[in-house]
């Protein structure tokens, strides 16, 4: 199923507005309506019943009754209707008669209306429809007579049939006028729910694009402050967070700057001593042969430290070059399978220890030294953390910018540990904690990851489907400079 995208925050808050605004609008109405149909009706059933009852009571009833004297008393009360004409009927012992003598009863007084006034001396009343859903009040009062201070029923019966089609056609108008007055007045509730909306999503959408700037590196990005509500205490927060946020990204650029200048200058200033302690060293290294055992251990012990310390601060320069973006490329068309064997027979390991699978007659555009540097670190770490035979394997492939060259360089050892892949190209990392010393600086792969990225391409390792590490170097074979 396609699924529906939310709606937005404006959408959202003018919805929210809008159904508030009607939810009122119905419930005033309904509120309004049922008091004011109530106070209708019963304004015109107390007048009615009143007017009724008063005029039962100043009738002359004299006993016993005959349909003469019913109908008199019967026409009699249907000139006084109050507030509407009416119909009257009356009913004593077995005779029946009306304001219209052709309908004697009606059908609007309920057997229930007429069992209520026979059993009391009270008034009664109900609200009834007849057959044609026409609302009517009828009223049903019994005539009375005093005797000896009490009121005694003389079993004449009147009953009053009051049409209520005026109230109702009041109450119609009301709720028409309130109908359509709700669809103007949700269409106005716009204006303000407009602009409520706009109050509350102006800093909302200053914020976002404050956050926007943030994350794309301008720490220096603030909010202007309006009022002092929870937007405003929001922004005030957002400017405190970004400007601790800018003190200390400032902080750590600085110590990071001091420590790339600290470890490029050291790296230069011992380019010059160790120079000549590896000059002195090889002079030394040619007459240990002729020293007593001790002393040329000894003397050997300093020259390989010496060898490794020089190789440690190369590499410590290289990797300030590539910090201070000064590493440029130098870039020659080169045959790839004659480069690799060059790198290998400049290291010695164009034995059995290293197999290669090198097609004829790919070339790229690269810089020979970097990738010398790339293929030796990868087949270097191969050997000496993995197990031989390595395997070197060259090959091309299309890419979306052009044809790509893959590297891959794998080993035979135990592989690489999952806790290990993701430091694996970090800076002075080891495998082995409880390993303090390396033959290597502990930057070559760093150094060699830097490279690659310089010729616009990526390192990726892993562990081979049969075991081993497994290095894939993929660059494009035309390198910009």
């Amino acid at each position: 199923m396609r699924r529906i995208a939310p709606l937005g925050l404006r959408t959202r808050l003018i919805a929210a507005f809008l159904l508030v605004a009607a939810i009122s609008a119905v419930t005033t109405a309904a509120l309004t309506y049922q008091q004011a149909r109530n106070a209708i009706l019963k304004q015109t059933q107390d007048t009615a019943v009143n007017t009724l009852r008063d005029q039962v009571e100043q009738q002359q009833v004299r006993l016993p009754m005959d349909m003469p004297e019913l109908q008199r008393i019967v026409t009699e009360l249907g000139k006084r209707g109050k507030p509407h004409p009416w119909i009257i009927f009356g009913e004593y012992a077995g005779l029946r008669t009306s304001t219209n003598p052709a309908t004697p009863t009606s059908t609007v007084i309920t057997d229930s209306l007429r069992e209520r006034v026979r059993q009391s001396s009270y008034a009664a009343f109900q609200r009834v429809e007849d057959q044609r859903g026409n609302p009517w009040l009828t009223i049903g009062v019994p005539a009375l007579f005093e005797h000896n201070g009490y009121s005694e029923p003389t079993g004449a019966v009147f009953f009053a049939s009051v049409p209520l089609s005026t109230e109702k056609q009041t109450v119609q108008a009301m709720v028409d006028a309130a109908q359509q007055g709700a669809v103007p007045g949700l269409a106005i509730a716009i204006v303000p729910a407009l602009l409520a909306a706009r109050s509350v999503l102006r800093p909302v959408r200053d914020m976002r694009r404050a956050a926007q700037n943030l994350g794309r590196g301008r720490l220096d990005t603030r909010i202007e402050v309006r009022g002092a509500d929870e937007l405003a205490g929001l922004a005030r927060t957002f400017n405190e967070t970004a400007r601790a946020l800018e003190q200390s990204v400032r902080e750590l650029q600085e110590a990071e700057v001091r420590a790339r200048r600290f470890a490029s200058d050291v790296s230069h200033e011992l380019r010059t001593p160790l120079a000549g302690m590896l000059a002195v060293t090889e002079v030394l290294d040619e007459d240990a042969d002729r020293l007593d055992p001790d002393t040329a251990k000894a003397l050997r012990l300093v020259s390989a430290e010496t060898g490794k310390l020089a190789v440690l601060v190369e590499d410590l320069m290289e990797i300030s070059r590539f910090d201070a973006r000064a590493a440029e490329l130098n870039l020659d068309e080169v045959d790839i399978a004659e480069a690799v064997r060059k790198t290998l027979e400049r290291r010695h390991w164009d034995d059995a220890r290293v197999a290669t699978d090198l097609p004829d007659g790919v070339r790229a555009r690269l810089d020979p030294r970097r990738f010398d540097v790339v293929l030796a670190n990868l087949v270097g770490n191969a050997l000496r953390h993995g197990d031989a035979p390595v395997r070197v394997t060259v090959r091309t492939a299309p890419g979306d910018d052009g044809e790509r060259l893959l590297i891959e360089v794998s080993d035979s050892g135990p592989g690489i540990a999952p806790e290990v892949l993701p430091h694996i190209f970090d800076r002075f990392f080891k495998a082995d904690a409880a390993r303090t010393r390396s033959a290597g600086s502990g930057l070559g792969l760093a150094i060699t990851l830097e490279n690659v990225r310089l010729h616009g391409g990526t390192l990726h390792a892993a562990n081979g489907p049969s075991g081993g590490a497994l290095f894939t170097l993929d660059m494009p074979r035309e390198a910009r400079a």
